[in-house]
């Protein structure tokens, strides 16, 4: 009966106290201070705050660990401090998710010398997955290879037999940012077997950003490549470019050792969890990724998710309150090979994804969170601007339904699900992303500390409000989404895209109630 009287109300325009009505004639969604949540969130906040022990945790894997590339024995020793460290937290259901990458690569040495027209060392490392010039290295002339006409670069490879090819950015785009990326792995395909000696740079955005550091990467999903590539200081690329661009031919010589495994190697993801106490069976996942590139310690990437993950777990274990909803903390491996962590959880939980509200993660770097994408779920905005309401004095924070594609949350905004990402400063982080000055010294405490109260107080709100957060979306709706926020580009490059021709017409979904 009340149901019926609300509604009565409701259609007349008018509202009982205490239950806002919006424009459209829904309620208004609750906010903590609203929906009985507020209390346990302050307790949690207390918590975070005062008695954390995230920035102990980045120390250990950051000083202790390391580097940690997928499928290494630092990648191993890493997962078992996971499992020690979720145990002593208290978490229930510690373990680890098994699953196998394509091929594993360990890094080796690599020199760079110019050798004309002047002479001096160059700075170099080489990026991830790819191979080794002869045992002794090897010299040529540098000749410039345009990105932006990559594919008439493909057609004419064989001059560039004997050669060292320098990528560069030349005019305008033939393609979109994400074909030519992917084209550019066709272009190192073909350079191994037209006998190129190396190639400089073409990483994108995981290019050199200054202060003499190079900044490694993966060229594609799950992509190795026999030909050496190195990324190169921007102080020495740049020195190259201006002689080319003076009508100077340099010539350089690099020594570059890598080594890959003959097959598949096997890592996993971490997990624990937070049981809810009314419907366990429902699953928000919270994490970061534990593997990491290897010029330094991994601290900005992701070790400071991984911290924030634990310290929120720690937070919420520690403050005795237990939400409607379980929480599952996953630290992810393989984020860097193409995000295989994430995948293989929503491929290894397929029949429960259903009952899945989402995942939260972050994973851009050292700065504090200054707001929140929900991957593609605009029905969401309104709930969550709520929440960050109550948070008004915690921090000023926005929401918006951005996908973000580049980190964990992707797999779960393709199957419908909110995959939301905790948006941070970055301007610290071209500097520490992939590179020799990913190390403690970048993560300041507080911020840490900040952030991972932060993600407790969003995780448990998320799964302890009493309605249900979020469904998936069907095929339908999520692939019209997906094609809306401009990613369909990025997954039909790589070969990920998974609903054929849906979406492909403009369509709106008519509101729901």
């Amino acid at each position: 009966m009340r149901g019926i009287f609300v509604g009565v109300l409701v259609a007349a325009g008018l509202s009982l106290p205490g239950l806002p009505v919006r424009a459209d004639n829904r309620a208004a969604p609750k906010g903590p201070d609203e929906d009985g949540t507020k209390p346990a969130l302050v307790r949690i906040a207390g918590e975070g705050l005062l008695n954390s022990h995230a920035y102990g945790f980045l120390e250990e894997l950051s000083d202790d660990i390391g580097g940690r590339v997928t499928g290494t024995p630092a990648d191993r020793q890493a997962e078992e401090w996971g499992v020690a460290k979720m145990k002593s937290l208290g978490l229930e259901n510690v373990h680890t998710e098994k699953y196998t990458i394509w091929r594993g690569w360990t890094r080796g040495s690599a020199e760079g010398e110019l050798l004309s027209p002047v002479h001096h060392k160059l700075h170099i490392d080489a990026m991830g997955w790819t191979g080794s010039t002869p045992a002794r290295g090897a010299e040529g002339d540098v000749v410039a290879v345009n990105m932006f006409d990559i594919e008439n670069e493909i057609k004419n490879i064989s001059r560039l037999k004997g050669k060292v090819a320098l990528v560069t950015e030349k005019g305008q785009p033939t393609q979109n940012e994400m074909n030519l990326f992917a084209m550019f792995g066709d272009f190192l395909k073909a350079a191994g077997p037209a006998g190129v000696i190396a190639v400089i740079g073409g990483q994108g955005g995981g290019s050199s950003a200054g202060m003499n550091l190079t900044h490694t990467g993966i060229l594609g999903f799950n992509a190795d490549f026999a030909v050496p590539v190195v990324s190169m200081t921007a102080e020495d690329q740049g020195q190259l470019e201006r002689f080319l661009d003076r009508g100077l031919t340099p010539r350089v010589r690099f020594n570059v050792q890598n080594t890959f495994t003959n097959g598949p190697v096997q890592t996993a993801n971490i997990v624990g969890e937070i049981r809810g106490r009314e419907h366990p069976e429902e699953i928000l996942v919270v994490g970061g990724h534990l593997d990491s590139w290897d010029l330094a310690e991994g601290t900005t990437d992701n070790g400071s998710g991984t911290a924030t993950t634990l310290g929120a777990a720690e937070a919420i274990v520690h403050s005795g309150q237990r939400p409607r909803r379980t929480i599952r903390f996953v630290l992810f491996t393989g984020e860097e090979q193409g995000l295989d962590g994430s995948f293989a959880y929503v491929k290894q939980h397929k029949d429960e994804l259903p009952n899945h509200l989402g995942d939260l993660i972050l994973d851009y770097g050292q700065g504090p969170v200054k707001g929140f994408q929900l991957g593609g779920r605009d029905d969401l905005v309104p709930a969550f601007q709520a929440f960050l309401k109550t948070l008004a004095n915690f921090q000023p924070l926005q929401v918006d339904d951005k996908v973000e594609s580049g980190t964990d949350t992707l797999p779960f905004s393709m199957g419908g699900l909110p995959g939301i990402n905790m948006l941070q400063d970055t301007s610290d982080y071209r500097y520490t992303h992939h590179s020799a000055a990913d190390t403690l010294e970048a993560q300041k405490p507080d911020v840490l500390t900040h952030n991972a109260t932060l993600m407790a107080l969003a995780a448990f709100w998320i799964a302890d409000r009493p309605e249900r957060f979020a469904s998936p979306w069907p095929a339908e709706r999520t692939a019209r989404m997906l094609r809306a926020q401009h990613v369909y580009e990025e997954l039909k490059a790589f070969n990920l895209w998974p609903f054929g021709n849906l979406g492909a017409e403009e369509k709106k979904d008519s509101p729901q109630n």
